[in-house]
């Protein structure tokens, strides 16, 4: 099982990979929303920014998140790190339930580009 640390860690690649992604990818990583990624089996929160190309964790918590993000990420943690990692598919994933994936229409429609 991921610890918090190693979670935190995958979280820290995949915002240095959203800043350095070019054409539809760097589009869709420049959204401007609040996000939290809740990792069920350690029941833990990062909740966080993503702005300018990255993600800016801001918070820590335990339990799920408190407030309701305009994007909202629910996996395990081992999940999160094989995602980043390149070895776990997000749609095989998502389309499993063993990612959910929570925000609004439009902004879908933009973060498939980076999925």
């Amino acid at each position: 099982m991921a610890t918090i640390e190693e979670c935190r860690a995958a979280l820290d690649k995949l915002s240095d990979n959203m800043q350095h992604a070019e054409g539809d990818v760097r589009t869709a990583a420049a959204l401007d929303r609040s996000v939290s990624c809740h990792i069920t089996d350690l029941d833990v929160t990062f909740a966080g920014r993503m702005a300018g190309g990255r993600i800016e964790v801001r918070e820590t918590l335990q339990g799920p998140p408190r407030e309701k993000a305009q994007i909202r990420l629910a996996l395990s943690g081992d999940d999160l790190v094989a995602l980043v990692d390149g070895e776990l598919h997000f749609a095989k994933a998502w389309g499993s339930g063993r990612v959910k994936l929570h925000a609004g229409l439009r902004d879908l429609l933009l973060l498939r580009k980076l999925l």
